[in-house]
């Protein structure tokens, strides 16, 4: 059952994505009402966090069982003794999963309220406390120490510093304000640091605030499936074209015993540190991360001496992992998606652009992994459609896990074809909350079924250059 109102698009977005998800393929296949509801339903579910927090183990440092314990007693300490499992998933060994619990609709709303962001409302979804920069208005006289009820400008339309907002705004749960309303708005400069100490969130998550920092890495799930399905091995010379913050890219060393070279890129500077950070934090030295443009990472010219960096040579490496800037409408939660059709239709130029530089750079006998977190057509099976009429090269192959659902109808792939492919459609479960009763009552293994399902949008491809030029 819906708590938050399904996403809103702006209304060409809208336009395009009905004749998406009506297209005639689907249609024939799936019937109009079915196809209806399924869209509807995935409308629904994109405003609504992910039924489980999903964290990566750093397996480089420690065991998944010896991360599990500590995790579960973190848990514990900060869901004061609630007992709340901590999963592992039988075919991704190196994932924790912890349920939801919510939304819990019986939360009383208190006199003082504060609004925060959009992007801020979505990470206090997910377990997060609010800091100050997320901070927009708060009421009149809220004091630290203060008891208040936080609410997501979901619109953006909420001027900073307001006493008070009648706009649309959603209900995230009661904190405690660690400052007063003088000082989040002080005209000394911007405050960083802790806001409002989130003490009854409507999605009970954990924080993963300074928690286990080398241990743990929060990652959605079809993110970490990604890194499986490249499957690079030690010694390996890898490729991660938009890398950053650094998620798959790490996982990738991981996978890699650390042995081998991970080449991480991507075009911002603040990015490029962060994926360096994430390395360093999780002790991992195999990595080398540059600030350059993929599309232009292809050389035909002569390399220097010992040049370590872009641009390359062709076929330069084993693997080749392609996460695409995309038009990102699979993220969850998401209750109002501000991109113009113009920004939505931008991607694919760009995604082929890329595409065609990791065909190049990609040895015969090697593997391309492509993905977004998106839900068109035209950035998933669009894509491999035009990559396999492009390059007669490529072969689509199995992908080892195949957790999600197949491939959507609608580019002219066969049926052969979609199996190949994975496709997660959060749409595929009933939205439902979790209890702590519930929660409880359910067997583990319906447990991981729901996690598999219940997860973000996401779609991966997997291609094999062969050997015949």
């Amino acid at each position: 059952m819906s708590f938050f109102p399904k996403i809103a698009f702006q209304y060409e977005v809208e336009e395009y994505l009905t004749k998406v998800f009506r297209n005639n393929e689907l249609i024939t296949a799936l019937g109009t009402q079915e196809a209806e509801n399924k869209y509807q339903s995935l409308l629904s579910h994109l405003s609504h966090p992910p039924a489980f927090t999903t964290v990566r183990v750093n397996t480089h440092l420690a065991p998944v069982k010896h991360v599990k314990k500590l995790l579960f007693e973190e848990i514990q300490k900060q869901f004061k003794g609630l007992h709340v499992p901590v999963l592992e998933h039988p075919k991704l060994q190196d994932i924790l999963l912890v349920p939801v619990i919510g939304p819990r609709r019986d939360l009383k709303k208190h006199a003082s309220e504060v609004i925060v962001g959009a992007q801020c409302g979505y990470a206090v979804l997910r377990g997060a406390h609010v800091y100050v920069p997320g901070i927009v208005s708060t009421s009149r006289f809220v004091k630290a120490g203060d008891v208040v009820s936080v609410y997501s400008d979901i619109e953006g339309k909420c001027k900073r510093g307001a006493k008070e907002f009648d706009g649309v705004k959603v209900f995230l749960g009661n904190g405690i304000s660690e400052l007063s309303r003088s000082e989040i708005f002080s005209s000394s400069g911007p405050l960083k640091g802790l806001g409002i100490r989130m003490i009854e969130p409507v999605y009970l998550s954990p924080s993963f605030d300074n928690v286990l920092p080398s241990n743990l890495f929060l990652q959605n799930l079809p993110s970490v499936v990604v890194s499986h399905i490249l499957d690079p091995q030690p010694g390996e010379k890898i490729l991660d074209m938009c890398a950053a913050p650094g998620g798959k890219t790490t996982h990738l060393a991981t996978l890699m015993h650390d042995q081998g070279e991970v080449i991480a890129m991507d075009k911002t500077v603040n990015k490029v540190k962060k994926i360096k950070q994430n390395a360093e934090l999780l002790q991992l030295n195999c990595i080398k991360a540059f600030c350059y443009d993929g599309t232009k990472a292809l050389s035909v010219e002569k390399r220097k001496d010992k040049q370590e960096g872009p641009p390359f040579l062709p076929e330069s490496f084993d693997r080749v992992l392609l996460d695409a800037p995309c038009s990102g409408m699979g993220q969850r939660p998401n209750m109002a998606y501000s991109s113009t059709l113009k920004e939505v239709t931008s991607y694919q130029p760009l995604q082929r652009k890329l595409f065609t530089v990791a065909v190049k750079l990609l040895k015969p006998g090697g593997v391309l992994v492509y993905s977004t977190c998106t839900i068109t057509l035209s950035e998933n099976e669009e894509q491999v459609a035009w990559a396999l009429k492009t390059f007669p090269c490529l072969q689509l192959h199995p992908q080892e896990p195949h957790i999600g659902g197949e491939g959507m109808k609608g580019a002219g792939l066969s049926l052969d074809q979609l199996k190949l492919l994975q496709r997660f459609d959060p749409s595929v479960v009933t939205l439902q909350g979790m209890d702590i009763n519930s929660l409880q009552d359910s067997r583990e293994d319906d447990l991981i079924s729901l996690a598999n399902k219940d997860c973000i949008g996401f779609f991966i491809a997997k291609f094999i250059k062969s050997h015949s030029k």
